[in-house]
Parts: structure tokens; sequence; C-alpha cells
């Protein structure tokens, strides 16, 4: 109940472009004290379950408001605790879940592709250690499969580190 508040919260606070650039989530986080981190944490962890902004937006943002090391360990939590949000969200709400989150030809498209692929954990391994690819989608989509939990927390844990890493690493230079 308190996530659905905090998610709430959130996007009131999106539509009130408090977050359109990395510089206006910088002044919004810093807003908040010591808590910031805490705030930087919750909002990676809602804009992966609440897919309407980048990801490397957040990851910026932490990273040049807290450093590289800070950053990286608000954005790793965060983002890792909302993708296995996600994907449990969609194992129990299903495909109409997904589908009012993302569009039909999203969906269509990655359904095609993992069809192809002879393994999807390794498909998801890889898409997690990438930038710029639908991770979000990819957690939700997850959900929908007949994927055990365990192994999907796994590739979560040991895949999404890196590319935020890297992420932190290249902003945090700018701090």
């Amino acid at each position: 109940m308190i996530f659905v508040l905090v998610c709430l919260y959130f996007a009131k606070e999106f539509f009130d472009h408090k977050f359109d650039s990395v510089e206006a989530l910088q002044s919004y986080m810093k807003g908040f004290g010591v808590g910031a981190p805490l705030i930087l944490t919750l909002f990676q962890a809602f804009q992966v379950v609440v897919p309407i902004l980048p990801g490397y937006l957040g990851c910026a943002a932490g990273a040049i408001a807290f450093g590289s090391a800070t950053g990286f360990w608000c954005n790793y939590i965060g983002i890792s605790v909302g993708s296995i949000i996600a994907y449990f969200l969609a194992k129990r709400y299903g495909i109409d879940l997904v589908l009012s989150m993302f569009s039909k030809k999203q969906y269509e498209t990655w359904s095609t592709r993992i069809e192809k692929s002879r393994s999807y954990e390794w498909f998801l391994f890889i898409a997690t250690l990438l930038p710029l690819f639908p991770d979000d989608f990819l957690c939700y989509f997850s959900g929908l499969m007949n994927m055990n939990s365990k192994k999907f927390v796994w590739i979560i844990i040991l895949g999404k580190p890196w590319c935020i890493l890297a992420y932190s690493l290249a902003f945090g230079i700018l701090k």
C-alpha cells in the first residue's frame, strides 16, 4: 500500500513537470536533504513500475547529485526492486495490465523476437547488461511467461548492475 501511495505521489509530481530534466530531478531530490538518496531509490523503483520516464534520467541525476558510488547503489537498488515488482505485477494481473502500459505492437514485436530465441533467460540476461534496451517492458513480459521467479530475480541481481555502473561512472564525472 505504501508503494502505491509513493507511486501516486511521484506520478503527480511528474505531471506537475518536476522531473522534465536531469537538473530538475536533482533539484527536486536535494530538497529532501539527508533523505534524498531514499527519494532517488524510490523514484527509480517507480520509474520501472510506471514506465513513463527513461531510466537513465534517474541514473544521471543520482550520479551527479550524490557521486558515482552512492548514485550507483540508489539506482541499482531502486531499479532492481522496481523490476521485481513489475515481474510480479504481470504475473498476478496478466496480459491486460501489460497491454495497458505498453503498445500491442511492442508486445507483438518482442513476442516474435523471443519466440525465435533459443533461451529467453539468456536473452533477458544479455538485455539487462545493455543500455537502451526496453528493460521495463521485458520485466513485465517475463512475468507473463512461465519463468521461474527465482531465476528472474537472479538475472536482475546479476545483470542490472553493469549498465547502471557504467551510467553512474559516466555521469559521476560531471559532479
